[in-house]
Parts: structure tokens; sequence; C-alpha cells
């Protein structure tokens, strides 16, 4: 009987169908990399959110696993090189969570166009700061969109009642814009320079360096915004706090940050950044999704040797 280990708290529905399936399961969280590579070597198979990181240690110690399921689509925190030089298959769940992931970007978007922390928060304390308050509208703005894959296109298909531009610099769009009709391919200087609203969608560089730097930013509206829900390298973190503070732009929202848990930031404090703790994918409709989804695949995997959503 193949054994499969959730080494990350997600919907007990991928535990349900591995039973179902006949595949013994664990479920312990929280681990170290010492305690899990002094585990590893019982399973065939581990299931991961965003917590864990499968090390290149760990993967070395893991001489019987033969599959890495992350419930999700970032598989950032798994040595994938190390994984396929041992033969062993990772697969991710891609657009489990895109809908969740492009509600909470366009959150955060309305957050900080209409100042919904701090009006929140000096209500609270009987402030009443409504001269304070005086936000901007989104319809008749430009939306730039890096990368337009599931989560970018359903942000584009959010905004649609908002009578926005959108332009979209990807470099799948030019082969399927047809089915795009409401967006606009451009390159990404020529986005950065036109748009109100920048929205980042997409991976990370291989090379780890930042997308967005400061001289990007100068390049923006004064009166522009930037929103990160991607990951947290894309965007330079020392030039966007520079960027809000000189006012180069109006502000900021991120949910992803280049060290996480992000216990110390530059961003904060910063008044104009908005921002939250690597949520966007966190609701109770996408966790159910996505658990089922790598469950399901890694179920199929091992029982009838079906490979799904590998990377």
């Amino acid at each position: 009987m193949p054994k499969v280990l959730i080494s990350d708290s997600m919907s007990n529905v991928a535990q349900k169908i591995f039973e179902k399936n006949n595949i013994s399961v664990d479920v312990k969280t929280g681990l170290t990399e010492e305690e899990i590579i002094k585990i590893i070597p019982e399973y065939d198979g581990m299931v991961v959110r965003s917590a864990t990181k499968v090390t290149k240690n760990i993967i070395e110690a893991a001489i019987n696993l033969k599959v890495i399921g992350r419930a999700g689509a970032g598989v950032d925190n798994i040595d994938v090189l190390t994984a396929k030089k041992k033969n062993m298959i990772v697969m991710n769940t891609p657009g489990g969570n895109a809908n969740a992931t492009a509600e909470h970007a366009f959150a955060l978007i309305m957050s900080v166009l209409r100042k919904i922390p701090f009006a929140n928060e000096t209500t609270h304390k009987g402030q009443w700061e409504k001269k304070n308050i005086k936000g901007v509208e989104l319809s008749k703005k430009t939306l730039g969109i890096v990368g337009f894959g599931n989560v970018g296109v359903r942000l584009s298909n959010l905004v649609k009642g908002f009578d926005m531009k959108i332009l979209v610099n990807s470099k799948s769009l030019e082969s399927r814009k047809s089915e795009y009709p409401h967006v606009e391919n451009s390159s990404f200087d020529d986005l950065v320079s036109k748009c109100d609203i920048l929205s980042f969608h997409c991976k990370a560089a291989a090379d780890g360096n930042p997308m967005l730097t400061k001289e990007h930013m100068k390049k923006m509206k004064p009166t522009s915004y930037i929103i990160n829900a991607a990951r947290g390298n894309i965007v330079d973190e020392n030039d966007l706090n520079d960027a809000l503070n000189e006012g180069l732009i109006a502000g900021a929202a991120v949910d992803v940050f280049s060290k996480e848990p992000s216990k110390e930031n530059v961003l904060f404090n910063n008044p104009k950044a908005v921002l939250t703790p690597h949520v966007a994918a966190s609701t109770v409709e996408a966790s159910i999704i996505v658990a089922e989804m790598v469950a399901n695949q890694i179920s199929d995997f091992l029982l009838k040797d079906i490979k799904v959503n590998t990377v």
C-alpha cells in the first residue's frame, strides 16, 4: 500500500481521498527540516502547501519518494531541480485558487484606492477622518496586468464592469488574443508608463532578480498604484518603499514578500502601503479545491501512473 505524508495544513478532503483510494496517509504539520528528513524515507508521496520547504536535503533522504504534490500553483518552496535528478515527479494544482487570488488582488486594488484600512482603523478609534480620506475611482482607469495565466485572466474579467482599459504583458497572449478581445497586448515598458494600476500575476524571474525597480517606477504616473499578489521578489521592496516616500507613485498593495514569514520588512508602517500576509489564495473554497486536486492527482499517479500538472 502506497504511503503519503501531508506536511502542511489543508482541507481534510485530501486525507479522505487518499483513504478512499486505499493509500495510507499521515498528516504531520509544523515539522522542521530535520524532523522531515527522519521520517521521509517511509513515504511514496508528499503533499505540501507553502509552509514546508522541500529542500535538497529532504529530497536526497527520501529514498522511496516518487511524487511531491503542491496544493497550489507556485513551487518556489520545492527544490524541483534536485527532485528531477532523483526522478521524482513534482506536480501542482494550477487554476485551483485562481479565482481566490484574483479576487484578493481586486480587493487590494479597491482597498488602496479608497484607503479602506486607514478609514477602518481611524473610525474604530472614533477619529472621524472624513476630510483626510479622499479616494480614487477605478472607472475609466488603465489596468496593467503582468502575466496572463489563470489569475491574470480572471482579474481582467472581474474588472469588466468598471469601464477600464486593460493592458497585458504576456508572452503567450499573442497566440490566444482572439479569446480575450477586452485586453490589449503591450510591452512591459509601455505598460508601466501608461497604467494607473500595475498588477503582477506572473512567475518570478529565474535569476531571482526583481522585474520592477526604481528605474521603472520613475517612468510611472505619480498617481499610479502597484499591486503584487504574485511573488515577493518580483518588485524590489527597497525601491518600492523609496518610490512611495518620494511620491513617484501614489500607493501600493502587497500580499507577498521577499522573505516569508515576514517579521520585518522595509514596507512595514509605510502609510501608503496596504499589506496582507500572503493570503490571496486563502479562501474556504480554494482550500478545498486545491486539496481535492492534489490528492486525486497523486492517487492517480501512485495507482495508475497517470501524470497530471507536472512541472
